[in-house]
């Protein structure tokens, strides 16, 4: 209640000044193209939009003060899946925001199991983990998702895994609406720890990640490369599952309408709307997983729509990758596979055809595999996909 009370307050406060900006460019009859006044109103209009502004702040103010209390006695109350799942959903899309703002409903990363944080510490990782193996498998999920959304029409790569005998499955839990790289320096730091309280001597550790999840893992190993974390020596394989290496087509559109939109001072305020999108999306457009590909460029700018300035990114050395990529189509050369890959991720973004230094491929061709007639979301309980990734990690 408190979370969705700031978030409440944000909205108002940040509806009235588009509507504040579409007041003041239509009072000066603007011309139809050309730059839009952003600067507030002044006079009797400008006092109204203030007042506004402010008494909601401090009607906030007042609630969470009372929600406060409220949130003390609920804190240990057990949650709903549907609860998590729509919370997973705002902070891919607000998650950015959230955070800074320091709202309740921005969730902290975590290792869980069963919707369960780990405690990391040796006792409490036993307390969660009944017989720890000395392999780890580490589940990092995809944009708007969560841990518990592994498990889709009764299948859960992870748990399939743990049965198969690929060790102790741990299911990441992170806001995906903050930067790639935010997330990537996060989850280094948290294996690192994970690799010094495991209680068990431990020899491998496989990550698995979908979409989203898949770039945030090479953030991970690259901030682990540079901190020169123990983890990376444990890191044997991993398999990305749908992962946009060369990004995702569906924000670049997106970036491309903010633009049009931003052209005319009459339509310049909507553009704002858009701009509501968290920095976890905007990172989709070209996959940027480093903070050299964001720090100091306007992430909505028109350099940053047609221009990929990320700096490649080679795969960690001495470590198995593995890519699945999915097709709506039902077969090898349809149009539809040229065009909408999964239905998120071309197919070349998704086996990273171009996503290596100097434009090389990340995969070599036998740790590649397409899944014809999945879509993005089917990669998570296609039987097909699993042999490919079983195969991968139990028999080779």
């Amino acid at each position: 209640m408190r979370g969705v009370g700031k978030l409440a307050v944000d909205a108002v406060v940040g509806l009235t000044s588009l509507v504040e900006t579409m007041h003041h460019n239509i009072v000066r009859a603007a011309a139809p193209l050309g730059l839009p006044v952003l600067a507030p109103m002044d006079g009797v209009s400008g006092l109204v939009y203030r007042s506004i502004r402010g008494a909601t702040r401090t009607v906030g103010r007042a609630i969470d003060l009372l929600l406060e209390e409220v949130a003390l006695l609920l804190q240990h109350e057990s949650s709903s899946v549907r609860r998590e799942a729509v919370l997973a959903a705002l902070n891919g899309v607000l998650g950015d925001h959230l955070a800074l703002s320091a709202n309740p409903l921005a969730i902290p990363m975590r290792l869980r199991r069963e919707g369960v944080a780990l405690e990391l510490t040796p006792a409490g990782i036993r307390t969660g983990v009944a017989q720890p193996s000395s392999r780890v498998v580490v589940l990092v999920h995809g944009l708007c998702f969560n841990d518990l959304q592994w498990r889709r029409k009764g299948h859960d790569h992870g748990a399939a895994l743990a049965c198969d005998g690929a060790g102790t499955e741990l299911y990441l839990h992170y806001n995906s609406g903050r930067h790639v790289s935010t997330n990537g320096r996060a989850l280094a730091d948290l294996l690192e720890e994970l690799s010094r309280t495991w209680p068990v001597r431990l020899e491998e550790i496989t990550i698995v990640g979908h979409s989203m999840g898949g770039l945030v893992a090479r953030s991970a190993c690259a901030y682990g490369e540079i901190a020169r974390h123990a983890w990376l020596r444990r890191l044997r394989s991993m398999v990305f599952l749908g992962t946009p290496h060369e990004g995702a087509p569906l924000e670049r559109g997106g970036n491309w309408v903010n633009l049009i939109l931003e052209a005319s001072p009459y339509t310049a305020a909507f553009a704002r709307l858009g701009k509501i999108r968290s920095a976890g999306i905007t990172d989709l457009r070209h996959g940027s997983i480093l903070d050299d590909d964001w720090i100091g460029r306007d992430r909505f700018g028109h350099v940053a729509a047609a221009i990929d300035a990320r700096r490649p990114v080679p795969l960690p050395k001495e470590v198995a990758c593995y890519s699945v990529a999915a097709s709506i189509a039902r077969r090898g050369g349809e149009l539809k596979e040229r065009l909408l890959g999964d239905g998120l991720v071309p197919i070349d973004s998704a086996l990273g055809q171009r996503a290596g230094p100097g434009g090389a491929p990340l995969f070599a061709p036998a740790n590649q595999a397409v899944a014809y007639g999945v879509n993005h979301l089917g990669l998570l309980s296609s039987k097909r996909v699993y042999r490919s990734v079983r195969r991968w990690l139990l028999e080779a």
